[in-house]
């Protein structure tokens, strides 16, 4: 008997020591899907669900070796990329893309936590746009993030309407990006509002907005999801609406499957992650 061809996916990201982020939630959402995750990690971050509290970048030889190791000998359907902290791993990371360019890329554009931490040094965020973005079949930038990629001040209000988003393709393409799923979970609009950018179309992507406090790790869960779902359907729409049914629910549910903390502690403070398998 034949066996069954699983997707799989390389993730090259940070390791989240509360398990609600980074390579950890990649790990979730892949195999909660049906596919094979492999991991290369970028840095060793330490955190709980009040914040990041170090992150600590691993030796560009390691970074190296793993990509090595991975590459020399699965066959990878897509590649998702979150953080990468500074410019030496940007550049290891940049080099291997370019020996394999028929491999699909997804681009977590991690600079920032939610918590507010920055993850990136600013040589590494230069790097990063300037080579890294114009390598991937897709990123998703959260509206933050995006006023960040296109020195956008972050007191505009109305990013993330339809108005400002028909200016926004083309600052895009002069980046060399080749399409982008701009995220509404930060805009001003009553419901959740997603964009998705591309040569060919401007897609309007509307779902419920969820007053949910377990949010940890939702950019992670999301662009693997939809880099996975890419490697099985080859279609970006597709993949990114799979992705985004599966980021509801894992955020719907989110609250029945949360670790036991301290019960001194404020538990409006803590941001948990998110119900990768839908256990109720």
């Amino acid at each position: 008997m034949k066996n069954k061809i699983i997707p799989t996916i390389l993730t090259i990201a940070g390791s989240d020591s509360s398990a609600g982020a980074g390579i950890q939630a990649d790990l979730k959402t892949i195999h909660a899907l049906g596919g094979y995750a492999l991991t290369a990690i970028t840095a060793i971050t330490a955190q709980n669900r009040l914040g990041v509290h170090a992150v600590h970048a691993v030796d560009p030889t390691i970074l190296s070796d793993q990509l090595n190791a991975l590459l020399g000998d699965y066959q990878i359907d897509a590649i998702k990329i979150g953080m990468i902290p500074n410019s030496q791993l940007m550049h290891i990371v940049i080099a291997h893309l370019k020996q394999h360019p028929n491999i699909p890329v997804f681009i977590d554009t991690v600079m920032i936590s939610s918590s507010g931490q920055t993850l990136m040094d600013r040589k590494a965020l230069e790097i990063f746009i300037t080579e890294l973005l114009p390598l991937g079949t897709l990123i998703t930038p959260n509206i933050p993030e995006l006023n960040t990629l296109l020195e956008i001040s972050q007191k505009n209000s109305i990013l993330g309407t339809d108005t400002e988003i028909k200016a926004l393709y083309p600052r895009l393409k002069r980046l060399n990006i080749k399409a982008t799923l701009i995220k509404g979970g930060h805009s001003i609009d009553k419901l959740a509002i997603d964009y998705l950018l591309t040569d060919h179309a401007r897609i309007k992507i509307s779902s419920q907005r969820l007053n949910i406090q377990n949010t940890h790790g939702t950019g992670c869960t999301l662009s693997s999801a939809i880099a996975l779902e890419y490697a099985k359907t080859a279609c970006l729409l597709t993949a990114v609406s799979n992705a985004k049914a599966f980021l509801f629910q894992a955020l719907q549910h989110a609250h029945t499957h949360q670790p036991t903390g301290k019960k001194a502690q404020n538990i409006t403070l803590l941001k948990g992650g998110l119900n990768h398998l839908n256990r109720r």
